[in-house]
């Protein structure tokens, strides 16, 4: 495995290769993004993971500078998961000059959910990727389903730009008890570690309401709001959207439940693709 740092040295070891399969990351690596690389090996040619903090994705009290950067683990990590190359580049060298030409994605779907509550996110990750997309070129790239939302978006960027890349989504990676694997898990103490299973849990609690029968999304959704708040959480959302582009469902539709909430001072978001149509 090659570790790159600068774009020049990128689009040498690159050239006239076979296109790749890509992971974008920001580092601070687990067993989800693990599974990523996994199966982007599994495509066949070439793997290239990015490893970058992205600041435009961060709004201003958020954790960009506290964001924990662990290149040496996370490029032993990529190794032992068949990685070929790791793009690692400073912020002086993806963002030589202020980024003043940024990707805006459409309001309805980059604006609701986790847009609502961190505006400008969707332009931040989106103006990321569509460079990365063009330094490296891949032919696919993988992005996990646990960052639902955000696949979404990348999806809808890829069609409307033309992009020849397929995208691929990749399942959340669990711990045992349920708790979807998050780089930011780790800043919980022992006792909100424990308490995190129940984000998990109040999203299969509507998943078993809407397999019930029950179609009253606006009832189900405050239940599970109101099931948090009660154990201390600070819910933003739980949302009842369509799959294919997270808006309010109709009937038939094959449904997702999204979710987003505070535990003590950490933000944790997680999905469940639901097991009954609207």
């Amino acid at each position: 495995m090659q570790v790159i740092h600068t774009v020049a040295e990128l689009r040498a070891e690159l050239a006239g290769a076979p296109r790749s399969a890509f992971v974008p990351t920001m580092g601070n690596l687990h067993e989800g993004h693990l599974s990523l690389v996994r199966r982007a090996g599994a495509l066949g040619g070439p793997v290239v993971a990015s490893i970058f903090v992205n600041r435009l994705q961060f709004a201003p009290h958020e954790d960009f500078d506290t964001y924990p950067r662990t290149l040496a683990r996370d490029c032993g990590m990529l190794r032992e998961a068949g990685c070929t190359f790791v793009f690692a580049p400073s912020e002086a060298e993806l963002y030589p000059e202020a980024q003043d030409y940024t990707v805006q994605p459409p309001p309805g779907l980059a604006g609701i959910l986790e847009g609502q509550f961190r505006p400008g996110f969707f332009n931040g990750v989106c103006t990321v990727v569509l460079k990365l997309f063009n330094l490296v070129q891949p032919r696919v790239a993988v992005f996990g389903k646990k960052d639902y939302q955000q696949l979404a978006v990348v999806r809808g960027m890829v069609r409307q730009f033309a992009l020849p890349i397929e995208v691929i989504g990749g399942e959340t990676v669990r711990a045992d008890d349920g708790l979807a694997l998050s780089s930011r898990n780790g800043y919980l103490d022992q006792a909100e570690r424990a308490e995190a299973v129940q984000l998990s849990r109040a999203l299969r609690a509507v998943d078993a309401a809407v397999a019930g029968g029950r179609r009253d999304w606006a009832d189900i959704e405050a239940e599970a709001m109101r099931a948090l708040a009660e154990r201390g959480w600070r819910p933003d959302y739980v949302a009842i959207r369509r799959r294919q582009d997270l808006q309010a469902p109709q009937p038939g539709d094959q449904l997702v439940a999204l979710a987003a909430a505070k535990l003590g001072t950490t933000r944790l978001i997680d999905n469940m693709e639901l097991s009954a149509c609207a």
